[in-house]
């Protein structure tokens, strides 16, 4: 046999670092004439390692694969320490037993399979694949004691386990970002939800404060900004649905009365800023129809006479706002309607060429005078107010006014004196025609005396 100086090799392989004394004739013949020769039969490398183009370089690198292959599964005549858990194998690299997971690809061109194994000196080894990636994995030592062996084993097969756990965990996480997602995506508001996707996804945050991150978002303040105002003024703030419904129901009664559309178009966000003063004064969907019926059918579509009476009573109140003014959510419902009442008992007046003052308006409203009402009386007025005052003046008797009158028709303050009054004037212009026969002067008296 030939005498060689050895040099370790991966996996035990040894290989002479240079050509030695040798007793075997052909070996030395063959390493003369032909260094890089492989004789597999004498298994000598003469020379030096095979290198990629040298003759029998790859029956070369396929015999050193089987050995490998070979000693990694019966690790040079040892056994592993323990029983491979389920999804692992040993696998003897390197003089030690290192357990590893079963690969699982569907790749069969052998993309994925290790090409190199590290071992980092550390209890772990690195596994590089021929894809690149890599994975780190627990080393097992074969001279450990199998109890130590079956320890790590259990260990690894925890891991695993709590992979799983936490593998189902972010599924379900998953699960409730898109339960979420759909619930806002139904009012066009999945975009809020989208910029807390990772804390919701994230294992480690807790689903109570999904709800807490998401109203700490800037699009979330921006969209319900209201609720701020609503808090400021001691209201508790609305929930998305409450604040979307009222908001949608802003939106129908304003279209259904034909207001104009830039009192409820909404922006890329779907906020309007008139919809922001209402739900932040905690207007209701009732509240605010009401509003815009006191403005359209009591002053806007009403004759003429009431929108008069209404700018001349109130200056601060434009025909071009009259709406805007009602729709104010700072303006209480109660004044507004007084204010109206006011101008349609001035309008009422007007209508029959007569005048009234804002105090008296307001003070016939108040007593309960209606509109209808405030017609129907001073039509009467109008027929006796001009005969009664001039009879007052005719029989020197206390002045017959238009206050007078109205304090008799519509029975407030006063009303008992000014009936007398009126009664009175009327006896005197009778008992001054009494006298007198002929339907001329009878009719004059009834025709006189009946608008009283």
């Amino acid at each position: 046999m030939m005498a060689r100086l050895d040099r370790d090799m991966p996996d035990g392989i040894s290989i002479p670092k240079s050509y030695s004394t040798v007793d075997d004739a052909a070996a030395k013949v063959a390493a003369t004439v032909a260094p890089t020769a492989y004789i597999p039969n004498q298994n000598v490398v003469t020379g030096r390692q095979p290198g990629p183009g040298d003759p029998g370089y790859e029956k070369f690198v396929a015999d050193r694969l089987a050995r490998q292959t070979t000693t990694r599964e019966t690790g040079g005549g040892t056994t592993p320490p323990s029983e491979a858990p389920a999804g692992t194998h040993w696998s003897f690299i390197g003089g030690q037993w290192k357990l590893y997971k079963d690969a699982v690809s569907n790749d069969t061109s052998g993309a994925d399979t290790i090409v190199s194994s590290v071992d980092n000196g550390d209890g772990t080894t690195t596994n590089t694949y021929k894809s690149g990636r890599k994975e780190t994995l627990q080393t097992y030592n074969k001279g450990g004691s199998s109890t130590n062996a079956a320890t790590a084993a259990a260990n690894l097969v925890a891991a695993q386990n709590q992979t799983a756990i936490d593998a189902e965990k972010k599924a379900g996480r998953q699960s409730a970002y898109d339960t979420l997602y759909n619930e806002f995506n139904k009012y066009g508001l999945g975009s809020l939800v989208e910029s807390i996707k990772g804390m919701i996804t994230d294992a480690t945050v807790s689903p109570s404060q999904f709800a807490i991150a998401l109203q700490n978002t800037k699009e979330y303040q921006q969209r319900f900004s209201a609720n701020q105002d609503r808090i400021k003024a001691g209201l508790r703030a609305l929930s998305p649905a409450e604040y979307i419904n009222l908001e949608d129901s802003y939106q129908n009664i304003m279209r259904n009365y034909g207001l104009p559309a830039s009192y409820y178009a909404k922006d890329s966000i779907g906020t309007q800023a008139g919809f922001n003063k209402l739900l932040s004064n905690d207007v209701s969907a009732a509240e605010l129809e009401d509003r815009i019926a006191t403005a359209q059918q009591r002053v806007i579509n009403s004759n003429p006479e009431v929108l008069a009476s209404l700018k001349s009573f109130y200056p601060d109140i434009t025909n071009s706002d009259i709406l805007a003014y009602t729709l104010d959510p700072t303006k209480a419902l109660t004044d507004i309607k007084r204010k109206v009442t006011a101008a349609e008992i001035g309008g009422a007046a007007m209508q029959r060429g007569l005048g009234t003052s804002m105090t008296r308006a307001e003070e016939l409203g108040a007593a309960g005078v209606t509109k209808q009402q405030a017609q129907q009386g001073y039509g009467a007025i109008a027929g006796g107010l001009q005969r009664g005052s001039q009879l007052a003046s005719i029989y020197g008797e206390s002045p017959y006014t238009q206050t007078t009158a109205e304090s008799e028709i519509f029975n407030i303050a006063g009303s008992t004196e000014a009936e007398k009054q009126r009664k009175k004037l009327t006896s005197l212009e009778k008992a001054t025609f009494s006298g007198q026969s002929g339907a001329s002067s009878s009719a004059l008296v009834r025709d006189r005396a009946g608008a009283y």
